[in-house]
């Protein structure tokens, strides 16, 4: 089952997809490199400092032709909304139901023939940069891999990794994709602080295993 549905997406999603394009372009935005080409994958982008992040990943998906989705609450897949939270890639997640969200997203993912999830690896604005771990729960959940997505707002840039496939020791990943993130803006505190998040997972699961 595809997860794009083939009805003609409603003119309200169409015009909201514009304006986003036209405040990506007009804000002078850059790619620095580019979405892999595979058919279905979990966005983990940071740092989620500003509202703005989703129309500029929007915005940047969009260039390099990949429509991403985000998870929506369910109440709001109801009535008028239904259509045009479906067509800007809503995918309805119910947390009063007994199937865990993770896997209600695997599911999704599941049924879909792409997808490109993008989640705020972070949870919150207010987070210090330290990363909660449900993007990665949900990407081994689905058996799919996660792309990393930073920004640089001084320098008008954004850009993706390489796939990266959870291995299911946590620690040791969120090490690599800080050390990726790291490598892009090295002085950037957050990405310091998610450095930090990682050496310490790491040293915690070392004197858990003794």
């Amino acid at each position: 089952m595809s997860h794009h549905v083939t009805r003609k997406p409603s003119l309200l999603s169409r015009i909201v997809r514009r304006i986003i394009w036209w405040i990506y372009r007009f804000q002078g935005w850059k790619i620095d490199t580019g979405l892999p080409d595979i058919p279905k994958f979990v966005i983990a982008g940071a740092p989620h400092s500003s509202n703005w992040d989703f129309v500029f990943f929007t915005g940047a998906t969009a260039e390099e032709g990949v429509a991403p989705s985000f998870m929506g609450k369910h109440t709001l897949f109801k009535g008028i909304m239904r259509n045009f939270m479906l067509d800007m890639g809503g995918v309805s997640v119910d947390r009063t139901k007994r199937t865990k969200v993770v896997d209600q997203v695997a599911d999704a993912f599941a049924a879909a023939d792409k997808l490109a999830l993008v989640i705020a690896a972070e949870g919150t604005r207010s987070s210090n940069g330290e990363w909660k771990s449900g993007f990665y729960h949900i990407a081994q959940a689905a058996g799919v891999p996660v792309v990393v997505a930073w920004v640089s707002w001084e320098k008008r840039v954004l850009g993706f990794s390489d796939p990266l496939y959870p291995t299911g020791d946590y620690p040791a990943d969120l090490a690599k994709i800080a050390a990726f993130l790291r490598s892009k803006r090295p002085d950037y505190e957050r990405y310091k602080v998610l450095e930090a998040q990682a050496e310490r997972l790491q040293r915690e699961a070392i004197g858990g295993a003794d």
